[in-house]
Protein backbone atom coordinates (compact mmCIF):
# COMPACT_ATOMS: atom_id res chain seq x y z
CA UNK A 1 0.00 0.00 0.00
CA UNK A 2 2.73 2.54 1.02
CA UNK A 3 4.77 1.90 -2.46
CA UNK A 4 1.00 2.18 -4.13
CA UNK A 5 0.87 5.82 -2.35
CA UNK A 6 4.51 6.93 -3.43
CA UNK A 7 3.98 5.37 -7.16
CA UNK A 8 0.44 7.41 -7.03
CA UNK A 9 2.48 10.50 -5.54
CA UNK A 10 5.19 10.11 -8.15
CA UNK A 11 2.28 10.11 -11.07
CA UNK A 12 0.67 13.14 -9.76
CA UNK A 13 4.14 14.66 -9.49
CA UNK A 14 5.17 13.91 -13.44
CA UNK A 15 1.89 15.10 -14.59
CA UNK A 16 2.10 18.13 -12.77
CA UNK A 17 5.57 18.52 -14.55
CA UNK A 18 4.03 17.99 -17.79
CA UNK A 19 1.92 20.46 -17.32
CA UNK A 20 4.25 23.22 -16.43
CA UNK A 21 6.53 22.11 -18.83
CA UNK A 22 3.31 22.61 -21.23
CA UNK A 23 2.39 25.99 -19.93
CA UNK A 24 5.98 27.36 -20.22
CA UNK A 25 5.88 26.47 -23.81
CA UNK A 26 3.01 28.21 -24.61
CA UNK A 27 3.57 31.17 -26.90
CA UNK A 28 3.62 34.85 -24.80
CA UNK A 29 1.82 37.52 -26.40
CA UNK A 30 4.15 40.25 -26.58
CA UNK A 31 1.34 43.01 -27.44
CA UNK A 32 -0.38 41.75 -24.23
CA UNK A 33 -1.47 45.42 -22.64
CA UNK A 34 -0.37 47.29 -26.06
CA UNK A 35 -2.50 50.00 -27.47
CA UNK A 36 -3.82 49.59 -30.55
CA UNK A 37 -2.11 52.74 -31.70
CA UNK A 38 1.33 51.13 -30.51
CA UNK A 39 0.85 48.23 -32.35
CA UNK A 40 0.17 50.24 -35.17
CA UNK A 41 3.55 51.64 -35.20
CA UNK A 42 5.52 48.91 -34.39
CA UNK A 43 3.87 46.98 -37.28
CA UNK A 44 4.54 50.39 -39.59
CA UNK A 45 8.44 50.13 -38.09
CA UNK A 46 8.74 46.42 -39.42
CA UNK A 47 7.21 47.39 -42.65
CA UNK A 48 9.72 50.38 -43.30
CA UNK A 49 12.71 47.85 -41.66
CA UNK A 50 11.26 45.24 -44.70
CA UNK A 51 9.88 43.10 -42.32
CA UNK A 52 7.09 42.16 -43.49
CA UNK A 53 6.38 38.60 -42.26
CA UNK A 54 6.50 40.17 -38.52
CA UNK A 55 4.35 42.87 -39.68
CA UNK A 56 1.05 40.66 -41.27
CA UNK A 57 0.41 39.13 -37.43
CA UNK A 58 0.79 42.44 -35.90
CA UNK A 59 -1.99 43.85 -38.35
CA UNK A 60 -4.19 41.16 -38.03
CA UNK A 61 -4.23 41.46 -33.97
CA UNK A 62 -4.74 45.00 -34.60
CA UNK A 63 -7.92 44.46 -36.54
CA UNK A 64 -9.56 42.34 -34.24
CA UNK A 65 -8.63 44.66 -30.90
CA UNK A 66 -9.49 47.78 -32.97
CA UNK A 67 -12.53 46.02 -35.02
CA UNK A 68 -15.12 48.53 -36.31
CA UNK A 69 -12.72 51.07 -36.23
CA UNK A 70 -10.89 53.11 -39.18
CA UNK A 71 -7.93 51.88 -37.66
CA UNK A 72 -8.87 48.67 -38.43
CA UNK A 73 -9.82 49.31 -41.90
CA UNK A 74 -6.20 50.57 -42.26
CA UNK A 75 -4.98 47.75 -40.35
CA UNK A 76 -6.52 45.13 -43.42
CA UNK A 77 -4.84 47.89 -46.19
CA UNK A 78 -1.20 47.94 -44.42
CA UNK A 79 -1.71 43.69 -44.17
CA UNK A 80 -2.32 43.53 -47.79
CA UNK A 81 0.69 45.51 -48.89
CA UNK A 82 3.07 43.30 -46.24
CA UNK A 83 1.81 40.31 -47.69
CA UNK A 84 2.04 41.18 -51.33
CA UNK A 85 6.10 42.43 -50.36
CA UNK A 86 6.36 39.20 -48.18
CA UNK A 87 5.80 37.45 -51.83
CA UNK A 88 2.10 36.18 -50.37
CA UNK A 89 -0.14 37.58 -54.03
CA UNK A 90 -3.25 35.36 -53.35
CA UNK A 91 -3.35 36.10 -49.61
CA UNK A 92 -2.65 39.89 -49.95
CA UNK A 93 -5.52 39.84 -53.03
CA UNK A 94 -7.97 37.82 -50.63
CA UNK A 95 -7.29 40.69 -48.14
CA UNK A 96 -7.73 43.21 -50.24
CA UNK A 97 -11.18 41.31 -51.71
CA UNK A 98 -12.23 41.72 -48.17
CA UNK A 99 -11.78 45.04 -47.23
CA UNK A 100 -13.68 45.94 -50.77
CA UNK A 101 -16.69 43.54 -49.67
CA UNK A 102 -17.10 44.97 -46.40
CA UNK A 103 -16.05 48.49 -46.70
CA UNK A 104 -17.92 49.73 -50.09
CA UNK A 105 -17.99 53.70 -48.66
CA UNK A 106 -14.19 53.67 -47.56
CA UNK A 107 -12.86 56.72 -48.19
CA UNK A 108 -9.47 54.21 -48.78
CA UNK A 109 -11.53 52.26 -51.42
CA UNK A 110 -9.76 54.02 -54.33
CA UNK A 111 -6.14 52.64 -52.97
CA UNK A 112 -7.88 49.16 -52.41
CA UNK A 113 -9.05 49.00 -56.22
CA UNK A 114 -5.56 50.48 -56.89
CA UNK A 115 -3.47 48.35 -54.77
CA UNK A 116 -5.55 45.22 -56.31
CA UNK A 117 -4.58 46.00 -59.93
CA UNK A 118 -0.68 46.57 -59.10
CA UNK A 119 -0.24 43.37 -57.51
CA UNK A 120 -2.27 41.64 -60.57
CA UNK A 121 -0.17 43.97 -62.90
CA UNK A 122 3.17 42.48 -61.43
CA UNK A 123 2.16 38.92 -61.55
CA UNK A 124 1.09 40.11 -65.46
CA UNK A 125 4.79 41.06 -66.14
CA UNK A 126 5.95 37.79 -65.96
CA UNK A 127 4.24 36.93 -69.55
CA UNK A 128 6.50 38.56 -71.40
CA UNK A 129 8.64 35.35 -70.42
CA UNK A 130 6.23 33.68 -73.05
CA UNK A 131 9.13 35.18 -76.15
CA UNK A 132 11.39 32.62 -74.90
CA UNK A 133 9.31 29.45 -74.17
CA UNK A 134 8.08 27.06 -77.31
CA UNK A 135 4.60 26.44 -76.61
CA UNK A 136 2.68 29.86 -76.14
CA UNK A 137 -0.83 28.91 -76.36
CA UNK A 138 -1.16 27.68 -73.20
CA UNK A 139 0.02 30.91 -70.72
CA UNK A 140 -2.61 32.59 -68.69
CA UNK A 141 -3.51 36.01 -69.07
CA UNK A 142 -6.01 35.83 -66.00
CA UNK A 143 -3.82 38.33 -63.91
CA UNK A 144 -3.19 41.24 -66.87
CA UNK A 145 -7.01 41.16 -67.27
CA UNK A 146 -7.83 41.14 -64.07
CA UNK A 147 -5.65 43.63 -63.31
CA UNK A 148 -6.95 45.82 -66.24
CA UNK A 149 -10.45 45.23 -64.67
CA UNK A 150 -9.26 46.85 -60.90
CA UNK A 151 -7.56 50.03 -62.64
CA UNK A 152 -10.71 50.25 -64.92
CA UNK A 153 -12.96 50.14 -61.82
CA UNK A 154 -10.77 52.83 -59.95
CA UNK A 155 -10.83 55.24 -63.18
CA UNK A 156 -14.44 55.22 -63.85
CA UNK A 157 -15.42 55.48 -60.14
CA UNK A 158 -12.43 57.96 -58.90
CA UNK A 159 -11.63 59.77 -61.57
CA UNK A 160 -10.44 62.55 -59.07
CA UNK A 161 -8.27 59.80 -57.08
CA UNK A 162 -4.95 60.26 -56.95
CA UNK A 163 -3.96 57.04 -57.76
CA UNK A 164 -6.32 57.28 -61.47
CA UNK A 165 -3.76 58.77 -63.61
CA UNK A 166 -0.75 55.74 -62.69
CA UNK A 167 -4.09 53.44 -63.24
CA UNK A 168 -4.72 55.33 -66.61
CA UNK A 169 -1.01 54.71 -67.55
CA UNK A 170 -1.12 51.03 -66.20
CA UNK A 171 -4.17 50.24 -67.82
CA UNK A 172 -2.51 51.59 -71.55
CA UNK A 173 0.39 49.21 -70.97
CA UNK A 174 -1.66 46.28 -69.75
CA UNK A 175 -3.66 46.11 -73.35
CA UNK A 176 -0.75 46.71 -75.05
CA UNK A 177 0.80 43.91 -73.41
CA UNK A 178 -2.53 41.88 -74.00
CA UNK A 179 -2.48 42.83 -77.91
CA UNK A 180 1.33 41.74 -78.16
CA UNK A 181 0.58 38.62 -76.33
CA UNK A 182 -1.94 37.53 -79.34
CA UNK A 183 0.10 38.64 -82.16
CA UNK A 184 3.24 36.36 -80.68
CA UNK A 185 0.84 33.53 -80.40
CA UNK A 186 -1.09 33.94 -83.84
CA UNK A 187 2.97 34.15 -85.32
CA UNK A 188 3.94 31.31 -83.48
CA UNK A 189 1.02 29.12 -85.38
CA UNK A 190 1.96 31.23 -88.63
CA UNK A 191 5.42 30.38 -88.47
CA UNK A 192 4.47 26.58 -87.43
CA UNK A 193 1.63 26.78 -90.82
CA UNK A 194 -1.33 26.79 -88.57
CA UNK A 195 -2.89 29.31 -90.87
CA UNK A 196 -6.31 28.95 -89.82
CA UNK A 197 -5.20 29.09 -85.86
CA UNK A 198 -3.05 32.34 -86.68
CA UNK A 199 -6.01 34.21 -88.17
CA UNK A 200 -8.51 33.56 -85.31
CA UNK A 201 -5.55 34.65 -82.62
CA UNK A 202 -4.69 37.68 -84.81
CA UNK A 203 -8.42 38.74 -85.04
CA UNK A 204 -8.82 38.10 -81.39
CA UNK A 205 -5.92 40.69 -81.18
CA UNK A 206 -7.54 42.99 -84.30
CA UNK A 207 -11.46 42.85 -82.28
CA UNK A 208 -10.33 43.29 -78.64
CA UNK A 209 -7.60 45.64 -78.52
CA UNK A 210 -7.78 48.46 -80.19
CA UNK A 211 -4.92 50.91 -81.33
CA UNK A 212 -2.73 48.50 -79.72
CA UNK A 213 1.04 49.09 -81.72
CA UNK A 214 1.16 45.18 -82.01
CA UNK A 215 -2.05 45.29 -84.13
CA UNK A 216 0.08 46.23 -87.34
CA UNK A 217 2.11 42.86 -87.34
CA UNK A 218 -1.44 40.74 -86.64
CA UNK A 219 -2.95 42.24 -89.54
CA UNK A 220 0.29 41.46 -91.60
CA UNK A 221 -0.01 37.80 -89.91
CA UNK A 222 -3.85 38.03 -91.24
CA UNK A 223 -2.58 38.90 -94.59
CA UNK A 224 -0.01 36.36 -95.01
CA UNK A 225 -2.08 33.53 -93.41
CA UNK A 226 -4.87 34.38 -96.55
CA UNK A 227 -2.17 34.19 -98.77
CA UNK A 228 -0.85 31.05 -97.67
CA UNK A 229 -4.70 29.48 -97.67
CA UNK A 230 -5.03 30.43 -101.11
CA UNK A 231 -8.09 32.86 -99.72
CA UNK A 232 -7.11 35.20 -102.56
CA UNK A 233 -10.12 37.52 -101.45
CA UNK A 234 -9.68 37.77 -98.02
CA UNK A 235 -5.91 38.26 -98.20
CA UNK A 236 -6.92 40.99 -100.31
CA UNK A 237 -9.17 42.75 -97.69
CA UNK A 238 -6.92 42.57 -95.22
CA UNK A 239 -4.38 44.10 -97.16
CA UNK A 240 -6.45 47.09 -97.05
CA UNK A 241 -7.14 47.41 -93.81
CA UNK A 242 -3.01 47.30 -93.46
CA UNK A 243 -2.59 49.88 -95.65
CA UNK A 244 -5.51 52.28 -94.45
CA UNK A 245 -4.29 51.62 -90.98
CA UNK A 246 -0.45 52.11 -91.59
CA UNK A 247 0.13 53.56 -94.63
CA UNK A 248 3.76 53.42 -93.33
CA UNK A 249 3.89 49.82 -92.61
CA UNK A 250 7.09 48.51 -92.02
CA UNK A 251 5.78 44.94 -92.06
CA UNK A 252 4.51 45.74 -95.85
CA UNK A 253 7.86 47.07 -96.60
CA UNK A 254 10.21 44.75 -94.66
CA UNK A 255 8.03 41.77 -93.74
CA UNK A 256 8.65 40.32 -90.20
CA UNK A 257 11.56 42.53 -89.34
CA UNK A 258 9.66 46.12 -88.56
CA UNK A 259 12.17 49.14 -88.25
CA UNK A 260 9.34 50.67 -85.87
CA UNK A 261 9.75 50.94 -82.28
CA UNK A 262 8.87 48.14 -79.88
CA UNK A 263 5.78 49.26 -78.09
CA UNK A 264 7.15 48.73 -74.73
CA UNK A 265 9.88 51.66 -75.39
CA UNK A 266 7.11 54.39 -75.59
CA UNK A 267 7.05 54.56 -71.63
Amino acid sequence: MHRARLSAAASGVLALATLLAACSSKPIDQTAGWSPNRIYAEAKDEINSGGFDKAVPLLETLEGRAAGTPLAQQAQLEKAYAQFKNGERAEALSTLDRFIRLHPASPALDYALYMKGVINFNDELGMFSFISRQDLSERDQRAAKEAFESFKELVTRFPDSRYTPDARARMIYTVNALAQYEVHVARYYYNRAAYVAAVNRAQQAVSDYRDAPALEEGLYIIMQSYDKLGMTQLRDDAQRVLEKTYPNSQYSANGFKPKSTPWWQIW
